[in-house]
Protein backbone atom coordinates (compact mmCIF):
# COMPACT_ATOMS: atom_id res chain seq x y z
CA UNK A 1 0.00 0.00 0.00
CA UNK A 2 1.12 3.54 -0.70
CA UNK A 3 2.22 5.61 2.28
CA UNK A 4 1.83 9.38 2.34
CA UNK A 5 4.19 11.24 4.67
CA UNK A 6 3.28 14.68 5.93
CA UNK A 7 0.79 16.48 8.14
CA UNK A 8 -2.80 17.58 7.65
CA UNK A 9 -2.19 21.31 8.16
CA UNK A 10 0.04 21.39 5.06
CA UNK A 11 -1.67 22.54 1.88
CA UNK A 12 0.81 20.64 -0.32
CA UNK A 13 0.26 17.45 1.67
CA UNK A 14 -3.48 17.99 1.19
CA UNK A 15 -3.07 18.37 -2.57
CA UNK A 16 -1.64 14.86 -2.77
CA UNK A 17 -4.09 13.47 -0.24
CA UNK A 18 -7.06 14.80 -2.17
CA UNK A 19 -5.73 13.34 -5.42
CA UNK A 20 -5.39 9.92 -3.76
CA UNK A 21 -8.93 10.14 -2.39
CA UNK A 22 -10.40 11.30 -5.69
CA UNK A 23 -8.65 8.45 -7.47
CA UNK A 24 -9.85 6.02 -4.76
CA UNK A 25 -6.32 4.73 -4.27
CA UNK A 26 -5.69 2.98 -0.92
CA UNK A 27 -2.99 4.68 1.16
CA UNK A 28 -1.74 5.06 4.69
CA UNK A 29 -0.85 8.41 6.26
CA UNK A 30 2.46 8.58 8.13
CA UNK A 31 2.67 11.69 10.30
CA UNK A 32 5.88 13.60 9.59
CA UNK A 33 6.91 17.25 9.66
CA UNK A 34 9.62 18.69 7.51
CA UNK A 35 12.90 18.92 9.37
CA UNK A 36 16.55 17.92 9.11
CA UNK A 37 16.73 14.99 11.51
CA UNK A 38 18.19 11.70 10.21
CA UNK A 39 14.84 9.89 10.23
CA UNK A 40 13.21 12.50 8.00
CA UNK A 41 16.23 12.82 5.71
CA UNK A 42 16.16 9.07 5.16
CA UNK A 43 12.73 9.53 3.59
CA UNK A 44 13.14 12.98 2.02
CA UNK A 45 16.56 14.19 0.88
CA UNK A 46 15.52 17.83 1.42
CA UNK A 47 13.69 17.17 4.68
CA UNK A 48 10.46 18.41 3.12
CA UNK A 49 6.96 16.95 2.92
CA UNK A 50 4.88 15.53 1.33
CA UNK A 51 6.61 12.31 0.39
CA UNK A 52 5.00 9.24 -1.16
CA UNK A 53 6.38 5.80 -0.37
CA UNK A 54 5.84 3.20 -3.08
CA UNK A 55 6.98 -0.41 -3.43
CA UNK A 56 9.96 0.91 -5.40
CA UNK A 57 10.96 3.70 -3.05
CA UNK A 58 10.18 7.29 -2.09
CA UNK A 59 8.94 10.13 -4.31
CA UNK A 60 9.25 13.78 -3.28
CA UNK A 61 7.83 17.08 -4.60
CA UNK A 62 4.10 17.55 -4.95
CA UNK A 63 3.92 17.90 -8.73
CA UNK A 64 6.16 14.86 -9.24
CA UNK A 65 3.98 12.79 -6.91
CA UNK A 66 0.86 13.92 -8.73
CA UNK A 67 2.37 12.97 -12.08
CA UNK A 68 3.25 9.55 -10.68
CA UNK A 69 -0.32 9.00 -9.45
CA UNK A 70 -1.68 9.96 -12.85
CA UNK A 71 0.76 7.64 -14.64
CA UNK A 72 0.07 4.67 -12.39
CA UNK A 73 -3.68 5.12 -11.94
CA UNK A 74 -5.14 6.64 -15.12
CA UNK A 75 -8.52 4.97 -14.59
CA UNK A 76 -9.75 8.04 -12.70
CA UNK A 77 -7.99 10.80 -14.62
CA UNK A 78 -7.16 14.21 -13.22
CA UNK A 79 -5.50 15.28 -16.47
CA UNK A 80 -6.72 15.19 -20.09
CA UNK A 81 -5.31 12.53 -22.40
CA UNK A 82 -4.59 15.02 -25.20
CA UNK A 83 -0.97 16.23 -24.77
CA UNK A 84 -1.75 19.87 -25.51
CA UNK A 85 -4.78 19.94 -23.20
CA UNK A 86 -2.72 18.21 -20.51
CA UNK A 87 -0.02 20.85 -20.86
CA UNK A 88 -2.62 23.59 -20.50
CA UNK A 89 -3.89 22.12 -17.22
CA UNK A 90 -0.35 21.82 -15.86
CA UNK A 91 0.44 25.37 -16.94
CA UNK A 92 -2.56 26.67 -15.03
CA UNK A 93 -1.67 24.59 -11.97
CA UNK A 94 1.94 25.82 -11.98
CA UNK A 95 0.90 29.44 -12.50
CA UNK A 96 -1.37 29.16 -9.46
CA UNK A 97 1.49 27.70 -7.43
CA UNK A 98 4.24 30.07 -8.58
CA UNK A 99 2.31 33.33 -8.82
CA UNK A 100 -0.36 32.95 -6.13
CA UNK A 101 0.62 30.35 -3.53
CA UNK A 102 4.31 31.19 -3.27
CA UNK A 103 3.87 35.00 -3.01
CA UNK A 104 1.23 34.48 -0.30
CA UNK A 105 3.58 32.10 1.52
CA UNK A 106 5.95 35.01 2.20
CA UNK A 107 3.33 36.31 4.65
CA UNK A 108 2.02 33.08 6.21
CA UNK A 109 3.95 33.48 9.46
CA UNK A 110 2.26 36.79 10.19
CA UNK A 111 -1.21 36.12 8.77
CA UNK A 112 -1.83 32.43 9.53
CA UNK A 113 0.46 31.66 12.45
CA UNK A 114 0.29 34.93 14.40
CA UNK A 115 4.05 35.29 14.29
CA UNK A 116 6.44 38.13 13.61
CA UNK A 117 5.53 40.79 11.08
CA UNK A 118 6.54 40.27 7.47
CA UNK A 119 9.45 42.56 6.48
CA UNK A 120 8.16 45.52 4.51
CA UNK A 121 10.15 44.69 1.38
CA UNK A 122 8.75 41.14 1.29
CA UNK A 123 5.27 42.42 2.05
CA UNK A 124 5.44 44.85 -0.87
CA UNK A 125 6.68 42.08 -3.16
CA UNK A 126 3.90 39.75 -2.03
CA UNK A 127 1.27 42.40 -2.71
CA UNK A 128 2.58 43.12 -6.23
CA UNK A 129 2.92 39.46 -7.11
CA UNK A 130 -0.50 38.47 -5.75
CA UNK A 131 -2.24 41.16 -7.79
CA UNK A 132 -0.42 39.96 -10.91
CA UNK A 133 -1.05 36.31 -10.05
CA UNK A 134 -4.80 36.74 -9.72
CA UNK A 135 -4.84 38.81 -12.91
CA UNK A 136 -3.12 35.90 -14.68
CA UNK A 137 -5.67 33.50 -13.19
CA UNK A 138 -8.48 35.64 -14.59
CA UNK A 139 -6.90 35.51 -18.05
CA UNK A 140 -6.00 31.81 -17.97
CA UNK A 141 -8.85 30.29 -15.96
CA UNK A 142 -11.96 29.07 -17.74
CA UNK A 143 -14.34 28.38 -14.82
CA UNK A 144 -16.53 26.35 -17.15
CA UNK A 145 -17.38 25.07 -14.59
CA UNK A 146 -13.92 24.03 -13.33
CA UNK A 147 -10.85 26.20 -13.41
CA UNK A 148 -9.37 24.52 -16.50
CA UNK A 149 -12.62 23.67 -18.26
CA UNK A 150 -15.35 21.04 -18.14
CA UNK A 151 -13.62 18.45 -15.96
CA UNK A 152 -12.27 18.42 -12.41
CA UNK A 153 -8.48 18.34 -12.73
CA UNK A 154 -5.20 18.78 -10.92
CA UNK A 155 -5.51 22.50 -11.59
CA UNK A 156 -8.56 22.54 -9.31
CA UNK A 157 -6.53 20.87 -6.58
CA UNK A 158 -3.86 23.57 -6.79
CA UNK A 159 -6.62 26.17 -6.92
CA UNK A 160 -8.33 24.83 -3.78
CA UNK A 161 -5.24 24.80 -1.61
CA UNK A 162 -3.75 28.08 -2.83
CA UNK A 163 -6.34 30.78 -3.50
CA UNK A 164 -8.08 30.58 -0.13
CA UNK A 165 -4.81 31.16 1.73
CA UNK A 166 -3.83 33.92 -0.68
CA UNK A 167 -7.24 35.54 -0.14
CA UNK A 168 -6.57 35.62 3.61
CA UNK A 169 -3.21 37.28 3.07
CA UNK A 170 -4.73 39.81 0.69
CA UNK A 171 -7.56 40.70 3.05
CA UNK A 172 -5.64 40.87 6.32
CA UNK A 173 -2.47 42.58 5.14
CA UNK A 174 -3.52 44.65 2.15
CA UNK A 175 -7.29 45.08 2.32
CA UNK A 176 -7.60 43.37 -1.05
CA UNK A 177 -10.47 41.10 -2.10
CA UNK A 178 -8.43 39.16 -4.63
CA UNK A 179 -10.80 36.23 -5.04
CA UNK A 180 -13.73 38.35 -6.16
CA UNK A 181 -11.54 40.06 -8.78
CA UNK A 182 -11.74 36.81 -10.77
CA UNK A 183 -15.23 36.07 -12.11
CA UNK A 184 -16.36 32.62 -11.01
CA UNK A 185 -13.47 31.99 -8.63
CA UNK A 186 -15.35 32.23 -5.34
CA UNK A 187 -18.23 30.12 -6.59
CA UNK A 188 -15.84 27.44 -7.81
CA UNK A 189 -13.97 27.39 -4.50
CA UNK A 190 -17.25 26.85 -2.66
CA UNK A 191 -18.25 24.00 -4.97
CA UNK A 192 -14.86 22.34 -4.66
CA UNK A 193 -14.99 22.55 -0.88
CA UNK A 194 -18.37 20.79 -1.00
CA UNK A 195 -16.88 17.71 -2.66
CA UNK A 196 -16.99 14.67 -0.39
CA UNK A 197 -13.26 14.00 -0.58
CA UNK A 198 -12.45 17.66 0.06
CA UNK A 199 -14.58 17.59 3.19
CA UNK A 200 -12.63 14.60 4.49
CA UNK A 201 -9.38 16.47 3.94
CA UNK A 202 -10.80 19.62 5.56
CA UNK A 203 -11.89 17.75 8.69
CA UNK A 204 -8.39 16.34 9.18
CA UNK A 205 -6.86 19.76 8.56
CA UNK A 206 -9.13 21.43 11.10
CA UNK A 207 -8.18 18.86 13.72
CA UNK A 208 -4.45 19.16 13.01
CA UNK A 209 -4.11 22.94 12.64
CA UNK A 210 -4.09 23.82 16.39
CA UNK A 211 -1.40 21.19 16.94
CA UNK A 212 0.61 22.62 14.06
CA UNK A 213 0.31 26.15 15.50
CA UNK A 214 1.77 24.97 18.80
CA UNK A 215 4.64 23.45 16.89
CA UNK A 216 5.48 26.55 14.83
CA UNK A 217 5.07 29.20 17.55
CA UNK A 218 8.70 29.03 18.72
CA UNK A 219 9.91 29.25 15.10
CA UNK A 220 7.57 32.08 14.11
CA UNK A 221 8.55 34.23 17.07
CA UNK A 222 5.09 34.35 18.61
CA UNK A 223 5.18 35.23 22.28
CA UNK A 224 3.40 33.20 24.90
CA UNK A 225 -0.17 34.36 25.38
CA UNK A 226 -0.35 36.17 22.02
Amino acid sequence: MLKLYGFAASNYFNMVKLALLEKQMPFEVISMHGCQNPQTLAVSASGKVPVLETEEGFISETDVILRYLEDTHPQTPLLPTNPFARAQVWTLAKEIELYIELPARLCYVEVLFGGRATPEALKAKARRDLIKGFAALERRGKFAPYVAGAEFSLADIYFMYSVDLAQQVGERLFGLNLLDEVAGARGLLERLNDRHCAQLVAADREADFPIFLERVRPVSGQTAGS
